[in-house]
């Protein structure tokens, strides 16, 4: 099942969901556009390494062996981000992929706009920016010793969808539904939609190896976002204000 536009208005235009995608996309192009050997560099220096995180290594030592060269260590020292802990926040805007990219971004702009209109803007991205930071929180803790780079925007995003499963969850969805071999078109709940996404998680969490990623994919990442999602939303929302009536 894969989600691709909801019926749910906004009032306002999403400004800072596009900018969200328009610098993802920017980033994604600039690394793509990089020799192998600097994409994977890239890669390394802007994610969010766990091990590197909490002290266990260097980024120098988790360096893939078959691209360590004097070279490569002297452009990672120049270009490493200081302090270590900025890489929680520019590990959001790396992607592994166009799949990866895409994905990421179909969600956000599907519900990204409606959790912006109700917060607003400068809310908004406050809001996404903890929860992706709490997100990798969860991932980091369940994958200490992990010498692999955490990347995406997905547990910040993760935040966005318990947002929406708070605020809008009888909001209609349209999916592409894979039914074996036939594919259809189906209008669906919101509130059923991310609730399958997130019991998904749940299960693949489940599968989870030592590295606390199951193929590459931050699952304690995603349920933890979605959850800081769904419980912060309400706190995030603008005081309405109470008019009072002169006798």
């Amino acid at each position: 099942m894969i989600p691709f536009r909801d019926e749910n208005p906004t009032r306002t235009f999403p400004i800072v969901v596009v900018g969200l995608i328009a610098a993802n996309v920017a980033i994604f192009i600039h690394q793509a556009l990089m020799p192998n050997t600097e994409q994977l560099l890239f890669v390394y220096t802007y994610g969010a390494v766990p091990a590197v995180l909490l002290g266990k290594v260097t980024l120098a030592q988790v360096i893939p062996a078959e691209v360590r060269s004097a070279a490569v260590l002297a452009d990672l020292r120049a270009s490493q981000l200081q302090p270590i802990w900025l890489t929680i926040f520019s590990s959001m805007f790396v992607h592994g992929g166009f799949a990866h990219l895409g994905g990421n971004m179909l969600y956000l702009w599907i519900f990204g706009n409606n959790v912006e209109d109700a917060l607003g803007h400068a809310r908004f991205i406050v809001f996404y920016l903890l929860c992706g930071c709490i997100a990798a929180a969860a991932q980091i803790t369940m994958s200490a010793a992990s010498p692999a780079p955490m990347i995406g925007a997905s547990g910040a995003i993760a935040g966005v969808l318990g947002a929406y499963y708070m605020k809008f969850p009888r909001a209609r969805v349209q999916c592409l539904v894979f039914l074996f071999l036939f594919v259809t078109v189906a209008y669906l709940p919101a509130g059923l939609v991310l609730l399958l996404w997130f019991l998904l998680q749940v299960y693949q969490s489940l599968l989870v190896g030592s590295h606390g990623a199951l193929g590459g994919v931050a699952v304690f990442a995603h349920i933890a976002g979605f959850i800081a999602g769904w419980a912060l939303v309400r706190g995030f929302e603008p005081k309405r204000r109470i008019r009072l009536s002169a006798w």
